[in-house]
């Protein structure tokens, strides 16, 4: 067989693999959202359809694919069929370049355990995390919809400033690593890992990433209280169900790149190394869901104050002094 096929094939598998993970994963993270916010708030979750409740997110794609998909008169429909799947594409695309395990061998060939490993992951990330504002812009803008349209100016505001304190505390890594690469970053947390190295940067991401996730208590585009349904208040059956799933997945995503920048990635002992990724990806799920189920929203204006205000000039002064401590060890 040549060799450009076995690569082919071997691509197109990892692929498979991945987008089984991620849509299983994000179908069940809700599952376990609803399951947790339960028992948090001392009330039941989901637990009739199937054994334990756990048959619940097929009963609720079926809800979603049978629902009447209603279009507003007035909307612009290319775009408004077109923003719910920019939503989910970019965070699906995200996953190509997260290593979840060093590579293994198989038929004699090395295989590196990630579908792309790019040697610029971080600019790939960043890159597409900014392509994730245009389906919440272009969804709350096509709906012709005040309601909608202002939860989509806000998603914009929120996600493009956070994004800037996101990208600002990934320079500290990519200068402690000396990559761009994601497998690098990992290989250099072998003797400790980055959140322990550097924890401003590391709450400066976990912050920014929970901002960028829109979820309580950021989750101002879509504030039901003040906006009905925020930036996809026009859409119902699998179009909002795209907007959903998307979330999930992008929290899935998020609570990787967590776990590569700041926590050592697939590293631990005793443990198969996919174990110990898996394992950390779901312990930052489960802060996300912690804290929606803790936190009240925060005030628009307080949103935005602390993202301009206090993350980015921490995470500029923290850029500054992470590179003079690198200098000053190098001399």
């Amino acid at each position: 067989m040549p060799e450009w096929l076995i690569t082919l094939t071997l691509i197109l598998v990892k692929l498979g693999l991945v987008f089984f993970v991620l849509l299983t994963g994000a179908a069940y993270l809700v599952l376990a959202e609803r399951k947790l916010l339960g028992r948090m708030q001392l009330r039941y979750g989901p637990n009739r359809v199937g054994p334990f409740g756990l048959l619940q997110p097929l009963a609720d794609a079926v809800k979603l694919l049978t629902k009447e998909d209603f279009i507003p008169a007035q909307a612009d429909k290319f775009v408004f069929f077109v923003a719910p799947g920019l939503a989910a594409v970019t965070a699906l695309l995200a996953f190509a370049v997260v290593p979840f395990s060093p590579p293994i061998t198989l038929f004699g060939r090395e295989v590196p355990m990630v579908v792309c490993d790019l040697n610029i992951g971080v600019l790939y990330f960043l890159g597409l995390s900014s392509l994730a504002v245009y389906g919440v812009a272009l969804g709350g803008w096509a709906s012709n919809s005040k309601y909608a349209l202002l939860g989509g100016i806000r998603g914009l505001s929120q996600l493009i400033s956070y994004e800037l304190a996101m990208g600002l505390s990934l320079v500290p890594v990519v200068l402690m690593a000396r990559s761009f690469s994601l497998t690098d970053i990992v290989l250099a947390q072998q003797s400790v890992p980055f959140a322990l190295l550097n924890p401003l940067a590391f709450l400066i991401f976990l912050v920014s990433v929970a901002a960028e996730s829109k979820r309580i208590p950021f989750d101002l585009p879509e504030a039901e209280n003040e906006l009905v349904a925020g930036f996809h208040t026009e859409y119902s059956g699998m179009r909002f169900g795209l907007f959903f799933v998307g979330e999930y997945i992008n929290m899935m995503i998020l609570g990787a790149m967590i776990t590569v920048f700041f926590l050592g990635g697939w590293l631990g002992p005793w443990l198969p190394p996919i174990v110990w990724f898996l394992l950390k990806v779901l312990a930052v799920a489960f802060f996300f869901i912690w804290v929606r189920g803790t936190l009240p929203r925060l005030r628009y204006d307080q949103l935005m104050h602390f993202g301009w205000k206090v993350l980015i000039p921490l995470s500029l002064l923290n850029v500054v002094v992470t590179g003079a401590v690198l200098l000053w060890r190098q001399g």
